[in-house]
């Protein structure tokens, strides 16, 4: 059965058709990619908040309702933060969840903080969690009612008075639920929220939460800065690992100021093993995700803490270029991630979702980076380095367990003197649409080496370079090329719906387009100037039908340099 096409891939073939507006801000380290594409990163919110997935904690995980959710709580993981390193690490937030207030407003309509839980109020635990240098989040619905049990007021209808009390109280963050929403629009209700936060004047980072529901990864962007993209995470490896796989293809909507958010860690809570917390702890700084700490550090083991403070994964979590990893392999539940980072280095991970330990191996084509070798290579758990020159990346993996690198590439190669086929020359960069961009074969859009020899209506070619609709591929040239001469078409081994449109960019200026072309009709040939370029970029997009069969071939690519 061929591929299922969803508004995402759409809108990834928009974002490319505007190659020339983006070109100038994204270079070719920040076009190199994962084979599976992502839209340029967008620009952080207006507010400047978020600029990074928030981190904190968050006590629903480890206490839901119990009493044990209280004041003393609250103060003491605020205390642990600091203590334990974990301020220092860049945990900021220490949020409060559901069973914070009474359940009945008062007088004036406003909500009352339980005096059981909280004898001092509210404001008196955000003044204390401010004190240590932190940041303070709350939580309420936004229907009429809360999601526990016994019904506390949710903010539907009270959104300006509750967003005041919360700014009133020193409010950072908040989580704004989705029960009992009365069946209203869930864009007004989340919308609604967003005004009156905004109306306060104070910066209030907003967590949409309506589970995925209303997809809000696509609308929510200007209103919101995370949203869930699925339902509640429980502690077993079950849950965790079918949340990760239901985030991991929304990559193209992450970005600075707005992140998706696959909900909360479960790291420490007991229910799965050290090498599951870890992997747990590595998919989601991978998807570039919220670490909201969800176990009650007062008693987390140092295990816990390690895995929480590994400085190394934060950082990937935190990079600043904002780019969620994707996936770029999954063979019988052995997964590959990748995810570019800011300066030009590449995390991988390497996840086995097996019963037994397995091998798994990828390499730097397929992760969207040229033979740049020597390759430096650090295990981000075990803090062993190494340097790679072969260009591929293997381990042997436990089940249920992650292996993730950090590479760090060699110097970016030059083209040779001369005339040279694209093929034969290391690319910087690489976005696709399935599978890897092929050299010298045709993209047979799922594992590396499953295409043929690139042809385009019936004329075949000995060296090419076959691709997918959307992405681009790009090569650093370092002013020193003149020209590139290429045959492009739809490969044969498109028969149905392929229709193409390649265009060629020298830095941020189109210097070759092919129009738009089908399975009918022959090779056209296209000549670029690339006269004192330092950056060429081959782009492909959908020709006006969807992308479903866009086998895009770069046959017998010529490059000149000096």
């Amino acid at each position: 059965m061929h591929k299922v096409r969803t508004t995402l891939t759409r809108r990834l073939a928009a974002i490319l058709t505007a190659l020339p507006l983006l070109a100038p801000t994204v270079g070719a380290a920040a076009l190199a990619g994962a084979s599976v594409v992502a839209a340029p990163t967008a620009a952080a919110a207006p507010d400047g908040q978020a600029v990074v997935p928030p981190m904190g904690f968050n006590n629903w995980n480890s206490t839901h309702c119990r009493a044990d959710f209280n004041e003393a709580m609250v103060k003491g993981i605020a205390d642990l933060f600091v203590s334990q390193g974990l301020k220092a690490a860049g945990y900021q937030y220490v949020n409060l969840d559901d069973c914070w207030a009474l359940p009945n407003r008062d007088a004036a309509g406003n909500l009352v903080a339980d005096p059981v839980r909280f004898p001092h109020g509210i404001k008196a635990v955000a003044d204390y969690v401010h004190d240590k240098g932190l940041k303070f989040g709350i939580y309420t619905s936004a229907g009429t009612k809360t999601c526990d049990a016994a019904g506390f007021p949710g903010a539907l209808g009270h959104e300006r008075q509750d967003a005041n009390l919360f700014a009133s109280f020193g409010v950072d963050y908040l989580k704004y639920d989705n029960c009992n929403n009365q069946g209203v629009d869930a864009r007004k209700r989340y919308t609604d929220m967003a005004n009156a936060l905004h109306a306060t004047g104070r910066p209030i980072v907003f967590s949409l939460c309506d589970w995925g529901e209303s997809k809000a990864w696509e609308w929510a962007a200007p209103i919101g800065h995370l949203w869930r993209t699925t339902g509640d995470i429980s502690d077993n490896w079950f849950s965790m690992i079918n949340i990760a796989h239901r985030n991991q293809p929304l990559a193209p909507y992450a970005g600075p100021g707005h992140w998706n958010d696959p909900d909360m860690l479960e790291v420490g809570n007991g229910g799965m093993t050290a090498a599951e917390y870890r992997t747990h702890f590595t998919l989601w700084s991978m998807m570039s995700a919220p670490l909201l700490i969800g176990t009650d550090l007062r008693t987390a083991s140092a295990e816990t803490f390690s895995i929480l403070s590994n400085p190394d994964v934060i950082a990937v979590d935190q990079d600043p270029l904002g780019k969620q990893g994707t996936v770029v392999a999954n063979n019988g539940g052995l997964v590959v991630m990748v995810k570019e980072l800011a300066n030009g280095d590449r995390a991988v991970s390497l996840t086995n979702e097996t019963g037994g330990t397995a091998t798994i191996s990828t390499t730097t084509d397929a992760l969207g980076i040229a033979n740049r070798s020597p390759y430096r290579l650090k295990d981000l758990w075990t803090k062993v380095a190494s340097t790679n020159t072969t260009g591929t990346i293997s381990a042997s993996v436990p089940s249920h367990a992650t292996v993730v690198y950090r590479i760090t590439p060699g110097p970016v190669p030059v083209p040779p003197a001369g005339t040279s086929h694209l093929s034969d020359i290391p690319w910087t960069g690489m976005l696709n649409g399935w599978g890897p961009v092929e050299k010298d074969r045709s993209n047979g859009e799922r594992a590396a080496g499953d295409g043929r020899a690139p042809t385009i209506n019936g004329t075949v070619y000995a060296k090419g370079l076959g691709a997918h609709a959307p992405g681009t591929l790009t090569y650093h040239l370092g002013a020193r090329c003149t020209r590139l001469t290429v045959d492009v078409g739809v490969d044969d081994e498109s028969t149905r719906t392929g229709s193409v449109t390649f265009r060629i960019y020298r830095d941020d200026i189109k210097v070759a387009d092919s129009g738009v072309l089908t399975t009918s009709d022959p090779a056209r040939a296209l000549t670029a100037d690339l006269t004192g370029g330092r950056t060429l970029t081959l782009a492909v997009t959908d020709g006006g039908n969807g992308i479903d069969y866009d086998h895009a071939d770069w046959a017998n690519p010529r490059l000149t340099c000096t």
